[in-house]
């Protein structure tokens, strides 16, 4: 197993304590923008995630009252218009291993989104099983704007399925912005809240999550990834074969007894 308390990283923060692991980009000056180093250590990061022992909820945080602006315009940007289709490819590929690692890390991830939260941010906020905003949040895939494809880093298939096929193909055909209020109607936001209680209410929500059954929170993050794929029937035979699994935890009885003892469980994710 892994200790997450352990890892220092070197290209953004983070914090661990109570099972809960926060993080936050460093660099509040530029808004927070991602390098090549960021996105690699943030994708070892998440795929670590998966072993860690101290770890049962992720909170991806702002800093400085902005979530993330993107690829760094003079770091990644300028450097891709001169590379050869091999190494851009190289490049897709690990900006798309970071989604893939947030979504296979076991954990539930929520961002607590102030500010900015554009281009490559916009995706990690998009990768995390639950969002949070604050009135000041502006949120935009814009990747037609500086001359590329909307369908970056998993948009295409996952933007979708959180607010729906015509919203999602509006936003990535044009690029615009979009605020909190409509991001909160369209279902992209669960929830507003004031900048000065939005890591508050994030942590209050991990904490919440940390408390539940953990095991079984992580065959639910499971499920509502793999079940993209599935057709109803095999939908449900997974989900069958999940619960029987969470029926064996300890979680499971406690739940029960419990219950017959009118008490609140309290779960050890085992």
């Amino acid at each position: 197993m892994t200790r997450m308390t352990e890892f220092e990283p070197k290209h953004f923060e983070m914090q661990v304590k109570d099972q809960i692991a926060v993080i936050r980009l460093n660099r509040p000056d530029r808004k927070n923008p991602l390098t090549f180093e960021s996105y690699a250590e943030l994708r070892d990061t998440f795929r670590a995630m998966v072993y860690a022992e101290d770890v049962d909820v992720v909170v991806f945080g702002s800093n400085g009252g902005n979530f993330c602006s993107g690829g760094d315009v003079h770091e990644i940007i300028g450097p891709l218009v001169k590379m050869d289709m091999k190494e851009l490819l190289a490049f897709t590929r690990m900006t798309g291993d970071l989604v893939k690692a947030m979504i296979t890390c076991g954990k539930p991830i929520i961002a607590a989104v102030d500010g900015i939260c554009v281009g490559a941010g916009a995706i990690v906020a998009m990768a995390a099983d639950l969002r949070l905003a604050t009135p000041e949040a502006k949120c935009a895939f814009l990747f037609t704007r500086v001359g590329l494809a909307g369908c970056d880093m998993g948009a295409c298939a996952m933007l979708p399925r959180i607010i729906g096929q015509g919203r999602a193909a509006e936003l990535l055909y044009t690029g615009r912005s979009f605020g909190a209020e409509e991001g909160h109607i369209s279902g992209f936001w669960n929830a507003i809240h004031g900048a000065d209680d939005l890591e508050t209410a994030a942590i209050k929500m991990a904490s919440r999550l940390a408390a539940g059954p953990t095991f079984a929170h992580g065959i639910t993050k499971t499920q509502l990834n793999q079940e993209w794929n599935m057709g109803l029937e095999q939908a449900i035979e997974s989900e069958a074969q999940a619960q029987a699994i969470c029926m064996q935890t300890r979680d499971f009885e406690r739940a029960y007894h419990a219950f017959v003892g009118k008490e609140k469980p309290e779960f050890e994710g085992n």
